[in-house]
């Protein structure tokens, strides 16, 4: 970590004490890392979690905040189809936030970072009038492989999405409502990043992204990209129980932070993709299918134009915690 007041080298070594010791030339401790090459190209993401946007800490647990902060980073390299490899963190913090506090931030943070093998490399601490937590990180292909891109799809292709949808926007109205535990509020709290898949994908996909601002801003991106157009199977949206009842399919749609994963297979790989999934233990679901445009043009299965509900836009507001609602 880099140069502080002697304050802060105590919240560093609090910090730092629930992670393993990164196996790196220079780790933690200089003003920079150095890392060896790699094999193979590397994937670079920076994403943040930022307090009353992405979350508040009357609704969520410090280790939740910390899980949260690594897992929306690991589902963008997911979504390249990139092996997880390191990562620096720089985290902005009240002066009074509590030692305890960030013990849990840590600790849910570690715990997902030995679930997927990456490494803490290096990071900054710095004060703030509320809580955020900006990472970078890194990813490695494969070996002659290529990423997967929001541009790669073409005409055809058939349209798949991981998981299910909607469940961290119901959670968000569950918490919002005063309920404090469910599956969908697990979602909003504790996102799943789909590593595995994405690199089972990267054999098969043309396209992909994650779902972080919901199923239709997010395919209105990779249809733009792809200068290509979209039929969907509204029907087919693989949905929960809970969202089935209390949004539908379109409120489904709008449903920002799933980091689930839409991936474009070119139709003569299907086949082979969903055994190699079914194989894995991963669970997809066929919803439409890219379409000759015009580009960024949906429409359902009868040829009807839809009109998509927007999803989560920083600027504009929409899908994440708002502190106005409370």
């Amino acid at each position: 970590m880099s140069h502080e007041p002697a304050g802060e080298f105590a919240l560093i070594d609090t910090f730092l004490s629930h992670f393993p010791r990164a196996r790196v030339p220079v780790g933690p401790g200089d003003d920079c890392a150095v890392l060896r090459p790699s094999r193979g190209a590397q994937c670079i993401t920076t994403d943040a979690v930022v307090e009353d946007v992405h979350f508040t800490r009357a609704w969520f647990t410090p280790e939740d905040i910390g899980h949260k902060a690594l897992a929306v980073n690991l589902s963008d390299l997911a979504s390249m189809g990139a092996e997880p490899s390191w990562f620096v963190c720089a985290l902005a913090l009240p002066k009074d936030f509590p030692r305890s506090a960030l013990r849990g931030v840590a600790k849910g943070m570690s715990a997902l970072a030995r679930e997927h093998g990456i490494a803490l490399v290096g990071g900054n601490f710095t004060s703030a009038r509320e809580v955020s937590i900006t990472l970078t990180a890194a990813g490695e292909l494969s070996p002659g492989s290529v990423p997967i891109t929001r541009a790669g799809g073409r005409a055809g292709d058939v349209l798949y999405v991981s998981g299910t949808l909607g469940d961290a926007r119901l959670g968000l109205q569950q918490l919002q409502a005063g309920q404090r535990r469910s599956g969908p509020i697990t979602r909003q709290k504790r996102p799943v990043p789909r590593v595995a898949l994405g690199r089972l994908a990267a054999r098969f996909a043309s396209a992909g992204l994650d779902l972080s601002d919901g199923l239709a801003q997010d395919l209105g991106h990779l249809c733009t990209a792809s200068k290509v157009g979209a039929e969907l199977e509204l029907e087919r949206l693989p949905l929960s129980r809970a969202v089935r009842a209390s949004l539908g399919a379109e409120g489904a749609l709008a449903g920002g932070e799933d980091y689930e994963l839409l991936l474009a297979v070119p139709p003569a790989r299907t086949s082979a993709f969903e055994r190699a999934c079914a194989r894995a233990g991963e669970a997809v679901t066929r919803i439409g299918r890219l379409t000759p445009g015009p580009r960024g043009h949906v429409q359902d299965a009868e040829g009807r134009s839809l009109r998509l509900p927007a999803g989560f836009d920083h600027f504009r507001g929409g899908g994440h915690i708002d502190r106005s609602r409370r």
